[in-house]
């Protein structure tokens, strides 16, 4: 008898006790307070922060194909880097066929010949973009010819003008 009335006296000055360390920490402002152990309200590196920024935004491959259009030379080579850049990357919703998303990285060449030559390595680029940020992240290269003026019509054109059929370079 005499140690049931001993253990239920012991639970309520706990339970007092708690009651007034929660008045406490209210009247100071605070509910939790930084202790020794590391919690989620704790400084982090910015290099961390970022990361953590970036992977619960969604923003993984936007992040890796940016990445990927800082180091254009090291990748494509630097003859070709000189004459094709990227200019932007896109997903879009995909069609009936193909379930995943499509997503296109869009180039712009100088010139028709490097368009060409861009175009034929196509494949081989996919496939070294898609070992670099992983599997399926780019699954199709649009590649630009250069930017023409504004076409001329008519019938009064000089002769060995530039226009759409010349390589512009």
């Amino acid at each position: 008898m005499a140690r049931v009335a001993l253990r239920a006296a012991k639970e309520q000055a706990r339970a007092r006790g708690d009651a007034a360390k929660q008045k406490k920490q209210a009247r100071r402002g605070g509910g939790l307070r930084s202790g020794a152990r590391a919690d989620g309200r704790d400084p982090l590196p910015l290099g961390a922060a970022i990361n953590r920024l970036i992977s619960e935004r969604g923003w993984e491959t936007p992040a890796a194909v940016g990445g990927v259009m800082g180091r254009w030379p090291q990748i494509v080579g630097p003859d070709l880097a000189r004459h094709c850049v990227p200019v932007s990357y896109s997903e879009g919703p995909g069609d009936a066929s193909t379930p995943d998303k499509d997503r296109v990285l869009t180039v712009q060449c100088d010139s028709t010949a490097w368009a060409t030559q861009l175009r034929l390595l196509a494949p081989q680029l996919v496939a070294r973009l898609n070992e670099d940020l992983g599997h399926g992240t780019v699954r199709l290269i649009s590649v630009r010819g250069p930017g023409g003026g504004p076409r001329r019509y008519g019938s009064l054109r000089a002769p060995g003008s530039k226009g759409p059929g010349d390589t512009y370079g």
